[in-house]
């Protein structure tokens, strides 16, 4: 099996030596996604329930990259500065995933990137392999 690496012109660019997203196999892993967009707006400064609608739309899209879409994710993890946020995420987050949502864990952290509120990251597993955005190595 080859290692292959997923990248979306409509997610932000890695702000560090990391790829949007790498798969292996049929599993597909995301990096974390805060509240920026792909033209390089930061709106982590926002409230949180907008700060996690724009990284769950940035998951959407790098998801999407690798032939996968949020019905392929099986493992989200949530890292929150402020539990008491609780809440709102999940409002926003069951938005994006209404159905059979995927497995999940939420942690209260005390400092994300650029000052965020909330970060995501997930797992998915895809069932085609022929992705045109592949890089493999």
């Amino acid at each position: 099996m080859t290692r292959e690496i997923y990248s979306s012109n409509n997610a932000p660019a890695a702000i560090g030596p990391y790829s949007q997203a790498c798969g292996f196999g049929q599993f597909v892993f995301l990096s974390g996604q805060i509240a920026l967009t792909a033209d390089g707006k930061d709106y982590t400064d926002r409230p949180v329930e907008e700060q996690c609608r724009i990284a769950l739309q940035n998951l959407k899209s790098v998801l999407e990259a690798s032939g996968c879409s949020l019905e392929s994710v099986v493992k989200v993890t949530i890292f929150l500065i402020d539990m008491t946020d609780f809440p709102v995420v999940n409002a926003v987050y069951s938005e994006f995933f209404s159905e059979n949502p995927p497995a999940r864990a939420c942690v209260a952290v005390s400092e994300l990137p650029r000052g965020a509120n909330i970060e995501l990251d997930c797992i998915a597993v895809r069932e085609d392999n022929s992705i045109e955005n592949t890089i493999l190595f």
